[in-house]
């Protein structure tokens, strides 16, 4: 995060102080930063510096009286808790979205927003009779933030075809070939991830995500410019085909493509690029990144990265589930989060986390993204609900993971357990799941929730979302949620299936594992069928499954499961852990 020595209470009134030299009467401000990625550098924590909230989605709009903050399912509790009432409201932004907040306050209104933060498709999402969104040159939350830290410029290193099982070169004339057929020129790179796939590259701009902070354009003759300072490449670029340009020309590059068609994605590029190639009279045509398919679509090399990336994952948390069995309770939640992160470190291909760990005893557990804070965290309790969600970055492949384990020598509560067992049979009933080539993953959503529901219950969050490789552990283009996005599931993606329930003010339930979806065989059918490999290799807390409410074909899947955990496991573990796996896997009656 950051810190600043600016008092919180203070920031609203010192961001007004530059409405009348902009001419406006209010100002809207996303999580995202200059490349709308989800986790962003601390220069880039503008949300969060203004409001107090620390979540990862979400955005905020402040006009010259009051303002509002949006998050989604995820962090209503968290806005509520960190965004001082006395400032600002907090909306669910999926029950009362931003549009409708500005239509009911800010009529008439001038409004602005920074352009180089925010998309076509999420400019589009605000726009209301009445109101009129400005477009401006200087931020005035960077005009305020007198502390505001530097954007970050480390070093860019070659990820190797080992690794990724492509060249560049490769990738580039096969997305080249796509610009070709639809009489395209070029196409604007925003999103870091994307560049970073198709040249083979990586950084660390921001924690946890090996991405660097770039701008590119891929032509369609298979060069591609970057618009990053050559000092900080450690490495020639793979090919001759990729050009080096300062960030400085980049306005100056864009105009100079006039006359020109060029591709631009509405949803991952800054509706900045778009004003420039307008004044430079450039043809532009909204489409998808064409990165982002073949991205989500690991080859052999890396399907093969994730699963021995999952295969050391696997070990560290056998390794810290045996410590929590007999050493958790009295621990505050940091210091679980860093014994974790101490066995994960005993791999010697272990690059760091993917994601911020959510480690979460018992009411805590209720908030699916908490983050503990050392000196404010909670002490794990005798007797109660641990939840560990986590991830790692290897150069083969990226995790994520959640398990939620019963501490303590007493029997869990039944209404706990009954949770619990309808969120694993969401679970079990999803990876188990056999579907047609191609099948959108909202219409796989309800196999997670289908047992929750019968019990009345529910979760406020996605089933599943992409994982990237050796990249954001939130991928796209594909999902398994309510959302009814279009992208069809295809061999070699990998999503997640994680189902929860989440009792306020008591704890939290999720069950976590990753999907690589794979051909399935099918005799006598002239369709293409499709099913999930589980890559997760980590028990599952029988102290909290009630067996009664599992079927037969349940059980069957769990033991199976267990057995492959145990086989995979047991010759990689020291052999004081052997009893414990052995206990954790055994099969249920």
């Amino acid at each position: 995060m950051f810190l600043s020595s600016i008092p919180l209470k203070e920031r609203p009134a010192l961001v007004r102080q530059h409405f009348n030299a902009l001419n406006i009467s209010g100002f809207i401000i996303t999580r995202g930063d200059e490349y709308l990625g989800e986790y962003v550098a601390p220069h880039a924590e503008r949300l969060a510096w203004l409001t107090g909230f620390t979540g990862s989605a979400g955005l905020a709009i402040l006009l010259e009286t009051e303002g509002c903050v949006f998050s989604d399912g995820r962090y209503t509790v968290q806005m509520a808790e960190q965004a001082p009432e006395d400032l600002w409201e907090t909306r669910h932004s999926g029950h009362y979205p931003p549009q409708k907040w500005l239509s009911e306050k800010a009529k008439g209104m001038r409004i602005g927003y920074d352009p180089r933060l925010v998309s076509q498709r999420e400019l589009k999402g605000w726009q209301t009779a009445g109101l009129q969104l400005i477009p401006l040159e200087n931020n005035p939350i960077d005009l305020a933030w007198s502390d505001q830290p530097a954007s970050p410029a480390r070093p860019i290193h070659h990820h190797p075809p080992e690794l990724t099982g492509e060249t560049s070169r490769s990738k580039r004339d096969r997305l080249a070939q796509q610009l070709r057929t639809a009489e395209q020129d070029a196409m604007i790179l925003a999103d870091c991830s994307s560049l970073a796939w198709l040249l083979n590259i990586r950084g660390s701009d921001i924690a946890m995500t090996p991405i660097a902070h770039a701008y590119g354009i891929l032509h369609a003759d298979g060069t591609a410019d970057i618009f990053a300072e050559a000092s900080r490449f450690q490495d020639e670029p793979e090919d001759s085909g990729i050009h080096l340009q300062p960030p400085s020309s980049l306005s100056k590059y864009l105009k100079g493509l006039s006359g020109k068609t060029v591709r631009l994605d509405p949803a991952t590029t800054p509706i900045w690029f778009q004003m420039v190639l307008e004044e430079a009279s450039v043809h532009q045509v909204d489409g998808p990144d064409l990165c982002s398919l073949p991205k989500a679509i690991k080859n052999r090399v890396e399907q093969e990265g994730n699963r021995r990336a999952h295969k050391l994952d696997s070990i560290a948390l056998a390794r810290f589930l045996h410590w929590l069995e007999g050493n958790g309770t009295g621990h505050h939640e940091t210091e679980l989060a860093d014994k974790l992160e101490a066995f994960r470190k005993l791999a010697p291909d272990y690059k760091g986390p993917s994601f911020e760990t959510i480690s979460a005893a018992g009411p805590n557990g209720a908030y699916p993204h908490y983050r503990a804070e050392a000196g404010r965290d909670s002490v794990l309790q005798e007797n109660s609900v641990y939840l560990v969600d986590s991830g790692a970055q290897y150069p083969f492949g990226t995790t994520d993971i959640t398990r939620t384990i019963w501490v303590g020598p007493a029997e869990p509560p039944q209404d706990v357990r009954c949770a619990f067992t309808a969120v694993l049979k969401g679970n079990i009933t999803l990876s188990r799941q056999r579907f047609p080539m191609g099948l959108p993953g909202y219409r796989l959503d309800t196999l997670a929730r289908s047992a929750l529901w019968n019990e009345g219950l529910d979760f406020d969050h996605g089933t599943g979302h992409g994982i990237g490789s050796y990249l954001s552990v939130h991928e796209g283009p594909q999902s398994i949620s309510v959302a009814p996005r279009p992208t069809g599931l295809v061999p070699g993606m990998i999503l997640s299936n994680e189902p929860g329930y989440y009792e306020i003010g008591a704890y939290g339930i999720r069950i976590e594992n990753l999907l690589l979806v794979q051909e399935s065989p099918q005799k006598d059918s002239a369709r293409h069928w499709l099913e999930f490999e589980v890559l997760t290799h980590t028990p599952i807390d029988r102290r909290l499954i009630d067996a009664t409410l599992l079927t037969q074909e349940e059980k069957h899947w769990l033991n199976q499961y267990h057995a492959i955990v145990q086989q995979k496991l047991l010759p990689l573990l020291e052999d004081e852990l052997h009893p414990w796996l052995k206990r954790s896997c055994a099969p249920l009656d």
